[in-house]
């Protein structure tokens, strides 16, 4: 069968051509097969490497030999591709196993004092409900990722330019072993920037499940259906009400007071009592008083007549209609 560097080097060139590609959905049958095929490679190299034990948390990086610095990718590269997977209803699973791939990767790195001294969490949970961060914090924030793009974008320069001597054969030990940590410190990088994301969508995907798995709300009881209003006149008065009625005798009559205590009753109106007249206070007079009262808080005929007068007054010129001193 294919040697643990084979295998290597073919889920690497797989990763290439997806990293390269013009397809345009990761969803495309020709996408997912070579996500398949990177995968079952890898895979296999990562069994046979850990059967070999060509790595040990008791030694020093100086003891790797150059040509196995390489096989240190290998998680890294699972976890990229397995992140490329998209069936949706093993998203959660496929993230969960990309994350254990990513820390592996990161907590080997550590052992030969590559990767960083503090690693994200294994399983970081439900996360509390975060403030908003300062403005101090936000800066910080931002400027050590400007400061991670640009350290990545100098590794990768310096390995494009280093890759034509290491793939022809022409260079030396120490410059393949330059060009290998330099891939290794790259994707430590490439790590933590997919662990951040990792953690973000695995937040929105179980916020998500929550929702759709959480009881609907109990219904609150039914609202009781009203009878339907019965077509009446509605008077000012008692006095009235006998007017309206003598003319009207198929359709009975009401004063607003009669009406309102009707609609308390039902339910329909709440308690609040209308307006009152003081003891002592004839019916007239009481409706006098509300009359007035109404006049004054809003006079309909008069803001009418003033409407009308200020339309005219925007058509007609001062001095309309005044013949008196024409000479």
């Amino acid at each position: 069968g294919p040697r643990p560097a084979e295998l290597l080097a073919a889920g690497r060139r797989l990763w290439d051509e997806l990293e390269a590609g013009s397809e345009p959905s990761s969803a495309a049958p020709a996408v997912q097969d070579k996500v398949r095929q990177g995968l079952d490679a890898l895979q296999r190299a990562a069994a046979m490497v850990a059967q070999l034990e060509l790595f040990s948390e008791n030694e020093e990086l100086e003891e790797i030999a150059s040509a196995d610095l390489k096989f240190l990718l290998v998680p890294a590269l699972l976890g990229a591709l397995t992140l490329r997977q998209v069936e949706q209803a093993r998203r959660l699973q496929h993230l969960h196993s990309a994350r254990d791939h990513f820390l592996r990767f990161l907590r080997l790195c550590r052992t030969y004092g590559l990767g960083p001294a503090q690693l994200p969490p294994a399983d970081p949970g439900p996360a509390p409900p975060a403030s908003p961060p300062g403005l101090l914090a936000m800066a910080i924030s931002r400027k050590a990722k400007i400061e991670r793009y640009k350290q990545k974008k100098e590794l990768e320069n310096k390995l494009a330019s280093m890759r034509s001597f290491v793939e022809s054969g022409t260079a030396d030990e120490d410059q393949i072993r330059e060009f290998y940590i330099l891939q290794i410190q790259k994707w430590i990088s490439t790590s933590l920037e997919e662990l951040e994301s990792i953690e973000q969508e695995m937040m929105i995907l179980k916020s998500r499940d929550a929702a759709t798995q959480a009881p609907a709300a109990p219904q609150g009881p039914a609202r009781p259906t009203r009878a339907p209003v019965r077509p009446f006149i509605l008077t000012r008065d008692a006095a009235q009400a006998r007017v309206f009625g003598a003319g009207y005798p198929g359709l009975p009559t009401m004063t607003v007071d009669d009406w309102y205590e009707q609609r308390r009753q039902q339910g329909i109106v709440s308690g609040h009592s209308p307006p009152q007249r003081a003891p002592g206070v004839s019916d007239e007079e009481f409706q006098k008083q509300q009359q007035e009262k109404k006049e004054e808080e809003d006079d309909e005929e008069a803001l009418q007549k003033a409407r009308e007068w200020d339309d005219w007054k925007d058509t007609h010129p001062r001095g309309y209609g005044n013949r008196q001193n024409m000479g």
